[in-house]
């Protein structure tokens, strides 16, 4: 019967036999000469427990499909994918099953693949030259791969270890670049000579409770290629721009000397003169840029107003203000401040901007002061505005590379930011960010 009628007309039916059979037995007793009551009361005596045999039958694979379901779903709380459920008879208990069998199934399968991908990444970060630790809030270690131990315990396991106990017996820099919880470079020595490290901080919430991820990277092969190509690359600057004027020099000196023995060639020894005099100049400023670049002195910074550093400026390189300068004076080092928006505005009167479209923008709030220059010259394309700010990296002919490197080299000796930026109907917009003397990270 269970194949042709659901659960809710089973009980219908189940029902009605015992009402049947009760009212079935009064009718015959009264037929036969009882007296109704007694009739009526052995009918309801009989139909009664024969309902509820009945229904106890008709319920029985239902009661027994809930409690496996039940069984079923704590073991799912507990991570025991493994139950199956057999499937009952009855169609619709048949079909609970068999969803409740396609769950476990599709749960170990992902239980499978996420060990898999597990496993695959503990590999990858244990062997990873990185050194890397996770911290709880109470610091203490959590976990950590072999490169961690091999820098902080000389390969003895760590995890489980309070940082500050793990710390104590580490490389005083080591310990001094995690306690500040600052990202940059650091150095420090060992028995195998002098190391940089990179260190990177991260946090974030795990389980409710607050956790840091901390990344250490050697960077001392990395740090010294890079300062190897840097001194080829300065190497062969100053050799091109040396021999560019030494070469003309050297020229226009031995027709100088042929000349003095010439008379009435006074004019065209003044301008060998003016010549050699100009290639002179070029190889000072030239030698000047690399000097004020490779000895840029720590920022001395003050109290200064708005209008005083736009007095000391715009004699120098005209250029026009946007909006009111803010009543709250600036708090930095005004000659270097005053040395980055000249060579701002003199790269913009190159690009070929006209000095009543170059504009400064001042405005501060509680976290800082923000200086934005904005030109209407040619822009940057985008690979150029990756470089831009990178020392001896020039899209000028006779440009050396420095002006823009000088200028993030002042900002960031602020601890602040510069970003460049094309403007939308043509120009460069180029924001300087200083933090107060109390916001420095």
């Amino acid at each position: 019967m269970s194949k042709y009628f659901s659960l809710e007309g089973r009980l219908i039916a189940t029902a009605a036999i015992p009402l049947v059979a009760g009212v079935t037995i009064s009718w015959l007793g009264i037929r036969a000469g009882f007296n109704p009551s007694l009739a009526w009361s052995a009918g309801l005596i009989i139909s009664l427990p024969l309902l509820i045999v009945l229904i106890r039958l008709i319920l029985a694979p239902l009661t027994s499909t809930l409690k496996s379901l039940q069984n079923g779903l704590l073991n799912f709380r507990d991570g025991d994918f493994s139950i199956s459920l057999v499937h009952p008879k009855d169609s619709e208990l048949r079909q609970i099953t068999i969803l409740y069998n396609e769950i476990g199934e599709h749960l170990r399968k992902e239980r499978a693949h996420i060990y898999q991908r597990e496993l695959l990444l503990d590999t990858v970060i244990q062997t990873s030259p990185q050194a890397l630790l996770l911290v709880d809030q109470n610091d203490r270690i959590i976990y950590s791969n072999s490169s961690a131990k091999q820098l902080l315990n000389n390969g003895r396991p760590i995890q489980g270890l309070l940082l500050p106990k793990l710390l104590s017996k580490s490389p005083n820099e080591i310990a001094s670049a995690i306690n500040s919880w600052k990202n940059g470079i650091f150095n420090y020595a060992d028995i195998n000579g002098p190391h940089s490290m990179h260190i990177g901080n991260s946090s974030f919430v795990l389980n409710t409770q607050k956790h840091r991820l901390i990344v250490l990277r050697e960077m001392t092969r990395e740090l010294t290629r890079a300062e190897v190509e840097v001194w080829k690359k300065v190497i062969r600057l100053i050799s091109h721009e040396l021999n560019n004027s030494l070469a003309p020099i050297s020229s226009l000196a031995h027709s100088g000397k042929m000349l003095v023995t010439k008379p009435g060639k006074e004019q065209a020894l003044e301008k060998v003169f003016d010549i050699i005099a100009d290639r002179c100049k070029h190889l000072t400023e030239f030698t000047q840029g690399y000097a004020s670049f490779a000895k840029l002195p720590a920022p001395s910074c003050e109290t200064i107003s708005w209008q005083e550093l736009v007095n000391r400026i715009m004699p120098i390189q005209a250029f026009s203000l946007k909006g009111s300068l803010p009543d709250e004076p600036g708090y930095f080092d005004p000659v270097q401040i005053e040395q980055a928006l000249l060579n701002l505005i003199k790269n913009s009167r190159e690009a070929g901007s006209d000095s009543k479209d170059i504009e400064l923008e001042v405005s501060t709030d509680s976290f800082g002061q923000k200086l934005v220059l904005s030109d209407r010259g040619c822009g940057m394309s985008e690979k150029v505005l990756e470089q831009a700010l990178l020392p001896f990296f020039s899209t000028k002919e006779q440009g050396v590379g420095l002006g823009l490197a000088l200028c993030r080299e002042i900002i960031d000796a602020h601890d602040g930011h510069i970003q460049l930026l094309n403007r939308p109907n043509g120009g460069l917009q180029i924001c300087l960010w200083l933090p107060w003397k109390n916001n420095k990270n």
